[in-house]
């Protein structure tokens, strides 16, 4: 199966301007239902009740676009269902985030969704040999998708929490997920990252600071578990198998980093992971005195370095993308310590 430049192209714009149009929909859907982000607990940055349902708009938008582009394409039947491989386990952690949203659900009933769907899409890809990066035991393979789907739900969930900070990083990330996917003619991988640029930044436009609504836990999920199996999926063509490990992570490094540095902080305290609290990257940078805007550029700004060495490890031979990939663990590491030394609150 082919798609032309033209083709993606329609989908990034069917994308953007489906979700970009559906969002104040749901805006005002949320308003007249009273669907608030009340700041009533401490951790909360906002002042004023601001609407969630955006993750509606977004789950909406990249299942008409996604399924509907399969009705007009060449797409065969194999495909339709290869891309449902990825999208509904993606609409079942979503309509969970959004019982969320509407219920505020306890920890446990999301973990144990969160694993099903991990559980899920690890049995599938081994089953069909559709790990991007195999570890050469499928035990070992469905153990590492787990924990990777698990982890990078959790890891948007968390990050979620600046105007504008998850949306535009997880446009930088699909972008280049989308790139190394094109260069691999890796189509599926590629239309669905395509699709996911386009939806999220159709979001932004309505997300980014002041926020006029949030995605809330319906869109965080959604789009975890979607990047993350499709991230897992791609298959970098790398000479070194370090590299091709780390194409992913770095894919995903500053959502990864933001829940490494608040974790590891809260533990440190004696808290609980999973408490809310003003130890995130972004509260950390608003510390150093930078407004929600420069934080969330920033943010963005971090992921675009760490999406960029991913798009030029193809370019180089094994013992250049081992050195790349420690040289940037290095940087991970420093930005690490730089963020965990901020004061918390």
């Amino acid at each position: 199966m082919g798609i032309s430049n033209f083709d993606y192209f329609l989908l990034f714009v069917s994308s953007f301007v489906l979700v970009g149009a559906l969002t104040p929909l749901m805006r005002r859907i949320a308003i007249k239902n009273e669907v608030f982000d009340t700041p009533k607990e401490g951790h909360k940055t906002h002042k004023v009740p601001v609407p969630y349902l955006g993750g509606v708009a977004i789950i909406i938008g990249t299942l008409v676009v996604s399924y509907g582009s399969s009705l007009v394409s060449n797409f065969t039947r194999d495909t339709f269902w290869l891309a449902s491989s990825a999208l509904l386990p993606a609409l079942f952690l979503g309509i969970i985030g959004l019982f969320d949203d509407l219920k505020n659900l306890p920890t446990w009933p999301r973990f144990l969704a969160q694993s099903t769907a991990g559980l899920f899409t690890a049995l599938l890809l081994v089953s069909n040999n559709t790990v991007g990066t195999p570890t050469g035991s499928k035990f070992f393979d469905a153990l590492i998708t787990v924990f990777w789907i698990v982890g990078i739900c959790n890891s948007i969930n968390f990050f979620d929490n600046l105007d504008g900070g998850a949306s535009g990083t997880i446009a930088i990330s699909a972008f280049a997920l989308f790139i190394l996917a094109f260069n691999g003619n890796q189509f599926l991988i590629a239309a669905l990252s395509v699709v996911i640029t386009g939806s999220t930044i159709g979001f932004l436009l309505w997300n980014k600071s002041p926020a006029r609504i949030y995605m809330g836990d319906a869109g965080a999920l959604f789009l975890g578990i979607l990047i993350a199996s499709l991230a897992i999926r791609l298959d970098p063509q790398l000479d070194s198998t370090a590299a091709s490990f780390a194409t992913p992570i770095l894919l995903l490094a500053v959502p990864i980093l933001d829940t490494s540095v608040a974790v590891i902080s809260r533990i440190s305290r004696g808290l609980s992971p999973f408490v809310g609290g003003k130890d995130h990257l972004s509260h950390r940078l608003m510390r150093k005195g930078l407004t929600k805007p420069k934080a969330a550029f920033s943010l963005w700004g971090l992921t675009g370095v760490f999406s960029l060495v991913a798009l030029a490890l193809p370019q180089l031979g094994a013992s250049a993308e081992r050195i790349t990939v420690s040289i940037v663990g290095a940087l991970w590491i420093g930005s690490f310590v730089f963020f965990f030394n901020i004061a918390h609150e």
